[in-house]
């Protein structure tokens, strides 16, 4: 597979390094999700249910904690043990499972296994380099992998690094347990700021997963965090209603998707806005991010669940000052937008052009390898950048007259797959991603131009020239 990576600073072996150690900790956190969210949102339910504000010790109402505790109990040793299939593929998973499940009963916590799923991937990606004769390669993907990697692993865990990082997490435990006043509202500001500044990217992923991967712990982290994930896209939207002059009727229709994107947790609402003027609105969003999660700290809001916005306002342990606390980040980034950007004036012809009827961004149908641009897109929440980037993609190829097909690998799993003729025959593969891609391998000996999914929303058009 030959690749044109499309980043800064290329050939800088370092950056390729940490790029890739990203991709193999997101695709970890996408599989880590399902189970944060099924434990979260069931504790929080059990624990409103019981109108006491405390976990409920008798009834149906305690059989549903338990199992959303086993759900937040296996969430860590989820995230370690994909990450190790992410790095060395099958052979990785029960060395990454058991070590990752042996740091989590020695008090590692979330970061004990993400340490725990790096070791074992690379451990059996080092194993796998082993000479093995054709005939007996079944030998070491179903013994040697496994067992040398596993004993290996778990070793480094059991008699090396897990005393000293269980003793790490139960200091930053304490440390924040203890948090109060200035402190908090210091923490508050920089978690905010993080999650707001780059709408889903992965600044904001480092302050999201930060607070996801503690909601058993310390709930009211994801409680401001949970704040500041929908005040972007909420705060853009209010501004479009309040400003109306200072946005244009296209800013002002997509003001309505990303209402109801933020109202959901979804962050990149905001990104249509940010790409148009990124001098005004990053800034703007950064400081509702903050003032959000600041008040949600100061309120001590607690959130089980490991998403945002108003969605999850009914599993909060105070409803009413966790929806406050979105009005008042929204409102702060409407108000500075809304203040700082000029009034726009509208050619008349370009309205009128904007209110006739449209076709889809689809470019031209073509049959099985007869694509002139094929592409990949997935994220590692499988939701909003894999389909943004999936529609940017079909709006470039449509635009330069390209018949194009773009297989997404989202949550739902890989739809409309790419086949042998059509990976043969494109003129151009755009492999547009933040976590690794499964099946990479049907790309072998062909040249692609590979990106992240922000990158192929803002330069698809570049990729195909």
């Amino acid at each position: 597979m030959t690749t044109t990576t499309m980043t800064n600073g290329q050939g800088r072996d370092w950056k390729q390094t940490l790029s890739t150690m990203k991709q193999h900790l997101l695709f970890g956190t996408s599989h880590m999700l399902p189970f944060v969210v099924a434990g979260g949102v069931l504790l929080a339910l059990a624990v409103m249910a019981t109108g006491k504000g405390a976990v409920p010790d008798t009834g149906i109402l305690k059989d549903i904690s338990t199992i959303a505790i086993k759900g937040l109990v296996l969430f860590p040793i989820i995230l370690g043990g994909f990450i190790g299939y992410s790095i060395a593929d099958k052979p990785a998973l029960a060395p990454a499972f058991i070590a990752s499940g042996i740091m989590a009963d020695m008090g590692g916590g979330f970061l004990g296994c993400i340490i725990a799923g790096f070791i074992s991937g690379f451990v059996v990606l080092q194993l796998k380099k082993i000479p093995i004769p054709n005939h007996l390669s079944a030998l070491g993907v179903y013994f040697l992998y496994p067992l040398a990697g596993t004993l290996i692993s778990a070793g480094i865990v059991m008699w090396g690094l897990g005393a000293a990082i269980a003793g790490f997490m139960a200091g930053m435990n304490a440390f924040l347990a203890s948090m109060a006043g200035s402190s908090k509202a210091v923490l508050g500001a920089i978690l905010g700021g993080m999650t707001a500044f780059d709408m889903g990217g992965p600044i904001n992923k480092v302050a999201t997963l930060f607070a996801q991967t503690q909601v058993d712990t310390q709930p009211w982290l994801m409680g401001g965090v949970g704040i500041a994930i929908c005040t972007p896209p909420l705060g853009m939207a209010l501004a479009t209603f309040m400003f109306k002059k200072k946005f244009s009727t296209e800013e002002r229709e997509a003001g309505k998707a990303a209402a109801i994107m933020g109202s959901i947790g979804i962050s990149e609402g905001a990104i249509p806005f940010a790409a148009n003027d990124p001098m005004r609105v990053l800034p703007s969003i950064v400081i509702g991010g903050m003032v959000g999660c600041v008040f949600g700290f100061a309120t001590d809001v607690l959130l089980h669940a490991p998403w945002g916005g108003l969605i999850t306002a009914p599993v909060s342990s105070n409803i009413p000052m966790y929806v406050a606390g979105i009005l008042a980040g929204s409102f702060t980034t409407a108000v500075i937008v809304g203040m700082w950007k000029p009034v726009v004036i509208e050619d008349e012809t370009v309205t009128v052009a904007e209110k006739a009827p449209v076709q889809a961004d689809t470019a031209p149908v073509a049959g099985e390898g007869e694509y002139d641009v094929i592409a990949i897109t997935c994220c590692p929440s499988g939701v909003a950048h894999t389909f943004m980037a999936e529609k940017a993609i079909y709006k470039a190829a449509k635009e330069l007259g390209l018949k194009a097909k773009v297989e997404t690998q989202g949550q739902n799993g890989i739809q409309n797959r790419l086949t042998t003729a059509d990976i043969q025959n494109a003129k151009f593969v755009i492999l547009a991603h933040d976590i690794a891609i499964k099946e990479a391998e049907r790309f072998n000996g062909v040249n692609i131009i590979e990106c992240s999914t922000k990158e192929a929303m803002k330069k698809a058009k570049t990729f195909m020239s």
